[in-house]
């Protein structure tokens, strides 16, 4: 029996049920282990499988959460209109010209989902080549996570997703009739890729733990699939991807640490693929093919922030590598892309990007921005041989703008400027790139975005929004969503903390395992300077962080309740301890490398039983918390939100509400409409303005 008040407006109280666990002579009880179903894997692919007693539990969270909420719905609705007012009803990508094709994807007014599309390179009637929307009526969740036409242009193929929990069907249809082709591909990470003759295509598999385990190679118009290769690491992620130049069909191994890549010659898609350097700890490489020879992007001979080496075709391993952009340190290399004579990469210092296109004889130009804080990013086409890179830019005032940059010419091309239908002044807006210094003598880079002329009296509230993890950097693009705050006297700012690559990978090395406490320490440390320097005041700050994110607020919320109005914790990592000692879920082994192995290493346990948000709930004064979660989420599974909100209830000594909205349609992403999917927004910001008012 489920002990839960019914009452929306109680706040449902959850049965304790005292679970003892004892690991490395350690001790932990944890009283609400029993939200987790016996049966979560078949939950995933099923949602209807979930224990009633469960499901009744987080559908009272949820009448709680719109109870308390109740009195914001119209502020809701106005926050939701004024975002869709955003977005263009018929937006359109920037075609991408392959052959005798260009091929994008397009919006019909009020569609949720995207049209797939092509047209003759030179103009003329589109071909659709799959409509999303159509595809997604009769599921409450649709997405479509990738599509990819045949390089002789006659099928198109796409992975979908019914249910959130990242099972996708890869389905191939003939362009010229219209039809599906029988014999879907099940049980697929979303993952596939096209051999260059089209007769094949390669696919990776999605085991019943959730992870990527083996490629196998379909026959085109058949059921038959041949196993290419299989993982044994159960820590280790695998991909495969044709390259643009076609030589190569790539198998990519890795974890956050080490990496390794099998080779399939492209004219011989049949062949066993062949190791291009064996897996060594520490090592991280992937790989491109330019032809007549490979080139690497590595961390090798202590290159931290990585450098670009060539590799012969038939010797590709690390014996033979040859520098061909040396490493400077501080001068991150993010990636790079090909074409048939030039190479494109990006490099980042200090937060902000720049890109360097480079001649295969070594002459080099650059695309730069003269602004506080920006985003320049790649955006590669379908073809090898050209002497055009696409890019994109953006910054937190600036709308994202597609570009066209012709080699041969050094000129550019504005291919397309994202459009603002309610209306877009960039001048009414002030970026600023502001420095907090943390406790131990680090520089963090900080973004700030407020309208033009804001008081720094200390009044004005503030959004700060974290990550710090995995060496993902939160990059400044516009986000016009946020604007809805901003326009209200919000003050929006990123914390570029340890944990991301904004200075580098030594910068996510500092914020990673034993190291890891620095990433809250730095958001924190934010958080004080922009109180200090009059951008806003104690308690008038809230909070905001998704997945990874979500460890960050909530071990922030656990270590400095008193600097929060709120805490937005979006599909969080906050049950570290319990999920990295669960071998049994999807990314607790390849993500080992990240936090320590509590399992075995008694450091790594006292390290993250230091700071796991769920393990260090004690009796203190909360400010308020908006947990969201998916019940088909595979990344972080429900029951950590529900668990974090029903312990950080007990333990309150405050009477702020703590709330939790557990979509029961949606996964790690939430809703996939690209309407549907401002609702919840519509409620974080609703949440953040009745937090700071209430």
């Amino acid at each position: 029996m489920n002990d839960v008040t019914l009452h929306p407006a109680t706040p449902p109280l959850a049965r304790k049920e005292p679970r003892r666990i004892a690991q490395l002579g350690r001790h932990r009880t944890d009283d609400y282990a029993w939200m987790k179903d016996d049966n979560w894997q078949t939950v995933l692919r099923d949602p209807t499988a979930l224990r009633d007693d469960i499901r009744a539990h987080l559908l009272a969270e949820n009448a709680y959460t719109e109870a308390v909420l109740a009195g914001t719905l119209e502020v809701q609705a106005q926050l939701r209109a004024e975002m869709k007012a955003r977005i263009k009803p018929d937006d359109a990508s920037v075609p991408k010209p392959d052959g005798a094709f260009a091929y994008y994807r397009r919006y019909d007014p009020g569609a949720e989902h995207p049209v797939y599309v092509r047209t003759p390179r030179d103009g003329g009637d589109e071909t659709i080549l799959l409509d999303a929307d159509a595809s997604a009526r009769g599921h409450a969740y649709y997405r479509v996570i990738a599509t990819n036409h045949s390089p002789d242009h006659t099928l198109f193929a796409y992975a979908e997703d019914t249910q959130g929990s990242e099972v996708y069907q890869v389905r191939i249809k003939d362009i010229a009739t219209g039809a599906v082709l029988p014999d879907p591909i099940l049980s697929c990470t979303g993952d596939f890729a096209w051999s260059p003759c089209a007769k094949f295509l390669f696919w990776t598999f999605r085991d019943d733990k959730g992870r990527p385990t083996r490629i196998y190679r379909r026959t085109v118009g058949s059921a038959t699939d041949v196993l290419v290769y299989e993982e044994l690491d159960e820590g280790f992620f695998i991909g495969v991807d044709t390259t643009r130049s076609g030589g190569s069909i790539l198998i990519g191994c890795g974890n956050q640490e080490t990496s390794e890549v099998w080779r399939i010659p492209g004219n011989d898609p049949t062949a066993m693929p062949s190791v291009i350097e064996p897996r060594r700890t520490g090592l991280r490489y992937e790989v491109d093919d330019w032809g007549d020879r490979l080139v690497i992007r590595t961390n090798a001979d202590g290159a931290v922030d990585f450098k670009l080496v060539e590799a012969p075709l038939d010797q590709p391993g690390r014996a033979h590598w040859r520098d061909l952009v040396s490493h400077r340190p501080g001068h991150f290399i993010v990636g790079f892309t090909l074409v048939q004579n030039h190479l494109a990469r990006v490099e980042r210092t200090e937060a902000n990007n720049r890109i360097i296109i480079r001649t295969r004889e070594g002459g080099e130009a650059d695309i730069a921005v003269d602004e506080p804080a920006y985003v320049l990013s790649l955006d590669p086409g379908l073809e090898f041989r050209t002497a055009t890179i696409g890019y994109i830019y953006s910054s937190p005032t600036t709308p994202r703008q597609w570009f066209d940059y012709d080699i041969a010419t050094a000129t550019r091309r504005l291919r397309k400027a994202q459009e603002i239908p309610s209306g877009h002044d960039p001048a009414l807006y002030e970026t600023r790139r502001l420095t907090a210094t943390a406790s131990d003598g680090a520089t963090i880079p900080i973004t700030l975005l407020m309208r033009r002329g804001t008081r720094l009296d200390g009044s004005a509230p503030v959004h700060l929004y974290g990550y710090g993890s995995y060496g993902l950097a939160i990059e400044p693009w516009f986000q016009p969503n946020i604007l809805s705050l901003v326009d209200r006297g919000w003050i929006h700012v990123i914390a570029h903390i340890r944990g991301g690559t904004e200075k580098g990978w030594d910068w996510f090395l500092a914020g990673r395992g034993a190291h890891k406490m620095n990433s809250f320490t730095d958001f924190i440390a934010v958080a004080e300077h922009l109180i200090v320097h009059g951008y806003t005041g104690a308690g008038r700050i809230v909070a905001h962080g998704g997945s990874a994110g979500g460890l960050l607020v909530g071990a922030a919320l656990n270590l400095r309740p008193d600097l929060w109005a709120g805490v937005i914790a979006a599909v969080p990592f906050v049950d570290v301890l319990n999920t990295i000692s669960d071998e049994s879920l999807p990314l607790t082994p390849p993500e080992w490398p990240e936090w320590g192995n509590p399992l075995t290493d008694p450091l790594a346990y006292d390290t993250i039983a230091a700071y796991s948000p769920y393990d260090n709930i004690a009796p203190r004064a909360y400010p308020p918390v908006l947990a969201t979660g998916g019940l088909s989420d595979p990344r972080v599974t429900y029951w950590e939100p529900a668990k974090f909100v029903a312990k950080l209830r007990e333990f309150s000594t405050g009477t702020a509400p703590i709330l939790l909205k557990i979509d029961m349609d949606a996964g790690h992403a939430g809703a996939a409409g690209r309407f549907d999917a401002l609702k919840q927004t519509a409620m974080n910001y609703a949440f953040a303005l009745w937090a700071v008012d209430r």
